[in-house]
C-alpha cells in the first residue's frame, strides 16, 4: 500500500520581524528586513525575481542575475540507470581502468540520467499566482498538467539571513516526482569566488576535466550534475561571489536519507540531489527532493509531496555559511550531550596493548629476508600480486611510544627489533633511479618481497611515509641509532633528486621502465613533509629549503584551487585523510621557519578538511536494531565520524565513514589556534562515545561505520594507528585544558590515515616542572569511564602525576584509588595526593589509602599531584 505524505517545500528568503509589500497594482511583491530584500516582479511569463539585495551596515550589495525560476520533474516509468557514454565524451566514459574495482562501477553509475540530469520531463516555469498571508509570508503557486504546486516563503524567526520555503507538490497523474528548489539566482562564471558541495567537491572555477571535478572533486563539474547525500558531509551546496556574498540552499533536517533505518543499514538510499548547476546550466545551488526514480518519489494522482529548505544568503564567506549549517540547522553540537561512554579511551589503550602483544591475535609474522629477521603483522585485504602473504606494520611512533611509556619488555624485545628490520629492508639500497626509495608498503613472505598496493610502482609521497616518518619517529625515540641516520639521509637525498625545478615530484614512476604514471594527476599530497623530517633529524639546511619549495607549490595548486589528492591506491588516489595531514605538514612548516604564509595556508586546508565530517543526520534517542542488539541512534550516528574518501567515488558511498579518529587530536590544537569551536566539537564528537563500533573482546574499533563492532578484520595494525590517535587526541586535550600548562613534545605524522603525532621520546612539562610521559595498568582505579588518565613521572624527585579528564557535557563524579606500588615500581609509599585545577592550583588532598570521590566539572581536568616516599 503506498502512503500519503504531505510535503512542505520551503523557499528560503528572509528573517525576524521581515514584511511583505504589496504594490498596488498588484504586479509587485517584497519580503524585506534589515539584512534582505528579495522583489518579485510580474512579468508575461508569471512572477520573477526582480531584485535580490544583501544589506552589510548602511550599504546593500545586489546579486547580478536574479531569476525565482521553478522547477518539477515527472517521468511516467523509473528512469533507465544505465550509463551514458554519449553524454561526456569518450575520456570520462572510458575512465576508470577496470583493474580499480571499488570505483568501476559507481563511476559508471554516476553517467546515467539521473545524476546527470537528463531523466524525466522538466516542468520549468515561473508561478502566475501569489498571495501575501500575513507581514511577512508570501504563498507562490502554479497548475500544469501533470501537477499543482505551492510555495510559502517566509523569513526564519532568529536567522535574519534566512529565507525559509516550503513546497507542496499535489500529483495530477500517476509517476515519478521530484520537486527542485526554486532557481533563486543565476551566478555568472567570471563572479565565481567560490563553489561547494561539502565532502563532494570544491573550487574557484569551473572544471573542464569531468574526470578532475565529478570523480576528484578538484573544481566545479562544467555539466549539470546531482550527487547523492551518502558521501555529502553537510547538506548544504554553497556558492560565493567577487561581492563577497554566498548563497546556500539548505534542506531542513529530514529530508534527506537515515542511514541506518528501524533495523537495517539504508545509507544507499538517494532522497536527496546536490547540485551547483541546474539543467539548463545555471550556475546556482540547488536540491532535489525525492530524487526522480528513488524512494518517494513515485506518486499516485491526487497524492502530496512536502519539501522544505532554506536559503541562507549572506555578506560572508563559504565557511561562515557553511557553519552556519552545521552549527545551527543540523545542530552539530548537539550530538555531544548524547555521548554516554562505555569504556575510557585510556581503558581502551590498555586493552589493546593486550591484543597488540599476542602473536595470535595480532597476527604477528616473523619471516627471513636477506639475513635480516624481520616482523610484521599479516594483512588479509587486496594487495598486489598477493597469495595471502601480504604483511604490514602501520603506526610506528605508535609502537615505540607505547614500548617506551608503558616500560613494556615484550613490545621492546619481541616487537621492535624486528619492525626495526622490517623498516631496514623495506628500503631500496641499490645504486640507481629508485635508490633510497620503499620498496612498497607490504612484504610478501611466499615469493620474499616487497610490493605496492595496487600496481608495480614507486611514488614519492610513500618514500615520505614508509622511508621518512617511520624512521624519524624512531630515531626521535633513539637518536644515536647511525644506521637509520643513514636510510634517513638516502631517503631524503631521493627525494630532493625527483622533486622538480618548481617543487612539485610525480604521483608515481613506473618499477620497470621509470618513466611517470598516473600522468593525469598532480602530486596535490603533503609530499615534501619528509624533508621537513629529514632537516629536523639530520640538521641540513637544504632539506629545509627544498621542503619549503614543496611547500610553496602545493599551495598553489592544491591549497589555493581547494584541490587535492589522496593516497590510497585501490581508490586510484581520490583524496581522503591526506589533506588532513597536509594541515599539520604546514603547521609544523610554520613553527620552524614562522612563515605567516604556511600558517595562514594550513588554516586554510584546515576549513576545507572538515567537510570531511559526517554532520547529519541529527543524532536522536530513537531505538534501532543492529545485529540483534537494541541501540539509540546516537550510538549508531555518522555525526562526527570523517570519511576515509569521500565525494563520488571513495569508500564512504558504500562503508560510510570510519572510526580511525586520527584529526582529532589536530582539531583540538587548532580550536587553541582559531577559537573555532567547530574544530573542538568535531574531536570530541569523533573520539567520544563510539562504544557501538568497539569489539568488546579486543577493545579495537571497526575501520569503517557499516562494520559496527566487527574489529579489525583483515586489518590487525590498525589497532597501532588506533593507540596512535587516541594518545594524541587526549595530551591535546590536556595541553588545551591546562591553558597549555601541561604538554609534551610532539614527534611526526604517521603514514597514511592521518595526521596525528608521536609522544613520549621526551619529558614534558607539568605546571612547570619536568615529567616524562607514563602509561600503566592498575596505577589507579576509577570507577567512571567518562574519566580518561594519563600518567607523568618525575624521575628527580619523589613526584608522579595523574591528569584526570573528564570527556563529557557534564560534571562527573569518581572514585579514585591509587596504586602505591604501581605507581612507584615497588619502591615507595604515597605520602600525598594533591587535586590541581587546570591552573595548577591546589584545590583538595586525597586519601592516600582511598577511594575517594572527586568531582571533575564538565570538559574539565584535575591532576593529581601524588608524592610518595621511599621505602628502601
Amino acid at each position: 500500500m503506498k502512503l500519503k505524505h504531505k510535503i512542505f517545500l520551503y523557499c528560503i528568503s528572509a528573517v525576524w520581524l521581515s514584511f511583505s509589500v504589496v504594490s498596488a497594482q498588484d504586479k509587485s511583491f517584497v519580503l524585506k528586513n534589515e539584512q534582505l530584500n528579495i522583489e518579485w516582479e510580474k512579468s508575461n511569463g508569471g512572477y520573477v525575481v526582480k531584485h535580490i539585495a544583501v544589506t552589510d551596515g548602511h550599504h546593500a550589495v545586489e546579486l547580478k542575475e536574479p531569476l525565482g525560476e521553478y522547477t518539477i520533474l515527472y517521468a511516467e516509468e523509473k528512469p533507465d540507470k544505465r550509463p551514458l557514454p554519449e553524454e561526456v565524451g569518450e575520456k570520462a566514459s572510458s575512465f576508470p581502468d577496470r583493474m580499480y574495482g571499488h570505483i568501476f562501477n559507481r563511476w559508471k553509475t554516476s553517467l546515467s540520467a539521473v545524476p546527470l540530469q537528463l531523466a524525466g520531463e522538466e516542468i520549468r516555469f515561473y508561478p502566475s499566482n501569489v498571495v501575501a498571508s500575513g507581514k511577512n509570508k508570501l504563498t507562490f503557486s502554479e497548475e500544469s498538467e501533470k501537477a499543482n504546486l505551492s510555495a510559502v516563503w517566509s523569513f526564519h524567526p532568529t536567522y535574519r539571513h534566512d529565507v525559509m520555503v516550503e513546497m507542496t507538490l499535489t500529483a495530477k497523474e500517476d509517476g515519478y516526482f521530484s520537486i527542485a528548489s526554486p532557481t533563486l539566482v543565476n551566478i555568472p562564471a567570471e563572479e565565481l569566488e567560490w563553489g561547494m558541495i561539502p565532502g563532494q567537491f570544491q573550487g574557484r572555477s569551473i572544471e573542464d576535466n569531468l574526470i578532475n571535478a565529478y570523480g576528484y572533486g578538484q573544481g566545479i563539474p562544467n555539466q549539470p550534475v546531482m550527487v547523492r547525500e551518502r558521501s555529502t558531509s553537510t547538506l548544504s551546496p554553497l556558492m560565493s561571489t567577487r561581492d563577497g556574498l554566498t548563497l546556500a540552499v539548505i534542506p531542513e533536517p529530514g529530508q534527506s536519507r537515515d542511514p541506518w533505518r528501524e533495523n537495517k543499514m539504508t545509507h544507499d538510499d538517494w532522497e536527496l540531489g546536490l547540485s551547483l548547476m541546474t539543467r539548463n546550466r545555471q550556475l546556482s545551488p540547488s536540491i532535489y527532493h525525492p530524487v526522480l526514480g528513488e524512494r518517494g518519489s513515485y506518486l499516485k494522482k491526487g497524492e502530496i509531496k512536502t519539501f522544505r529548505f532554506r536559503y541562507t544568503l549572506q555578506k560572508a564567506d563559504w565557511y561562515a555559511v557553511y557553519k552556519h549549517a552545521v552549527n545551527d540547522v543540523y545542530r552539530f553540537e548537539d550530538v555531544l550531550t548524547l555521548k554516554n561512554t562505555k569504556q575510557s579511551l585510556t581503558n581502551r589503550v590498555l586493552a589493546m596493548s593486550h591484543y597488540l602483544r599476542d602473536d595470535s591475535t595480532s597476527m604477528w609474522n616473523i619471516q627471513s629476508y636477506k639475513q635480516l629477521e624481520i616482523g610484521a603483522q599479516d594483512y588479509l585485504s587486496s594487495v598486489y600480486e598477493a597469495d595471502g602473504d601480504a604483511m604490514k606494520n602501520s603506526d610506528y611512533g605508535a609502537m615505540w611510544m607505547l614500548a617506551t611509556i608503558m616500560d613494556d619488555n615484550v613490545l621492546k624485545e619481541q616487537r621492535l627489533p624486528y619492525a626495526r628490520n622490517f623498516k631496514i629492508a623495506q628500503q631500496q639500497t641499490a645504486d640507481g633511479f629508485f635508490q633510497g626509495a620503499a620498496s612498497g608498503q607490504y612484504y610478501l613472505w611466499k615469493t620474499k618481497r616487497f610490493v605496492e598496493e595496487w600496481g608495480d610502482y614507486v611514488e614519492p609521497i610513500a618514500l615520505t611515509y614508509y622511508v621518512m616518518l617511520d624512521i624519524g619517529n624512531m630515531l626521535l625515540f633513539d637518536p644515536q641509532d647511525r644506521e637509520l641516520q643513514e636510510k634517513l639521509r638516502l631517503g631524503a637525498d631521493r627525494l630532493l633528486k625527483w622533486q622538480g625545478i618548481d617543487g612539485q615530484w610525480e604521483v608515481a614512476y613506473d618499477r620497470s621502465s621509470q618513466k611517470p604514471v598516473f600522468t593525469d594527476l598532480k602530486d596535490l599530497r603533503p609530499t615534501f613533509y619528509g624533508l621537513l623530517v629529514a632537516h629536523r633529524i639530520l640538521g641540513d639546511g637544504k632539506y629545509l629549503a627544498a621542503a619549503r619549495r614543496g611547500a610553496d607549490w602545493f599551495i598553489e595548486h592544491a591549497v589555493n584551487e581547494g584541490a587535492f589528492l589522496g593516497v590510497c591506491g585501490d581508490f586510484r588516489f581520490v583524496q581522503d585523510f591526506a589533506t588532513g595531514q597536509s594541515v599539520q605538514g604546514l603547521l609544523d612548516l610554520y613553527e620552524i621557519t614562522k612563515e605567516e604564509k604556511y600558517k595562514e595556508a594550513a588554516m586554510k586546508t584546515a576549513q576545507m578538511y572538515t567537510a570531511s565530517v559526517y554532520t547529519h543526520p541529527i543524532p536522536t534517542r530513537t531505538k534501532k536494531e543492529v545485529k540483534g542488539i537494541m541501540r539509540e541512534d546516537w550510538e549508531i550516528s555518522q555525526v562526527g565520524s570523517r570519511f576515509e574518501q569521500g565525494g563520488l567515488l571513495g569508500s564512504a558511498n558504500k562503508n560510510g565513514p570510519i572510526l580511525m579518529a586520527s584529526h582529532a587530536g589536530m582539531f583540538v590544537r587548532l580550536f587553541t589556534l582559531t577559537q573555532d569551536s567547530l574544530y573542538l566539537n568535531m574531536a570530541r564528537a569523533a573520539a567520544w562515545g563510539q562504544d557501538a563500533f568497539v569489539d568488546q573482546k579486543t577493545s579495537v574499533a571497526s575501520y569503517y561505520w557499516d562494520k559496527m563492532n566487527a574489529g579489525v578484520g583483515r586489518y590487525p595494525h590498525h589497532a597501532w594507528w588506533q593507540v596512535g590517535w587516541i594518545m594524541d587526541y587526549l595530551l591535546s586535550e590536556v595541553e588545551l585544558r591546562s591553558n597549555g600548562n601541561i604538554s609534551f613534545p610532539r614527534g611526526f605524522i604517521t603514514p597514511k590515515v592521518g595526521p596525528h603525532q608521536t609522544y613520549g621520546f621526551a619529558p614534558g612539562e607539568i605546571y612547570g616542572r619536568t615529567a616524562k610521559l607514563s602509561l600503566k595498568e592498575d596505577v589507579v582505579s576509577l570507577d567512571n569511564e567518562q574519566i580518561d588518565f594519563i600518567g607523568a613521572i618525575n624521575n628527580a624527585t619523589t613526584e608522579s602525576y595523574l591528569m584526570l579528564l573528564n570527556n563529557s557535557t557534564d560534571k562527573q563524579q569518581v572514585n579514585v584509588k591509587v596504586n602505591h606500588q604501581m605507581l612507584s615500581g615497588g619502591t615507595g609509599m604515597v605520602n600525598k595526593i594533591e587535586v590541581l585545577d587546570k591552573g595548577g592550583r591546589v584545590v583538595g588532598e586525597l586519601s592516600a589509602d582511598g577511594p575517594e570521590m572527586l568531582e571533575i566539572p564538565a570538559y574539565g581536568l584535575n591532576t593529581l599531584k601524588i608524592t610518595y616516599k621511599s621505602t628502601h
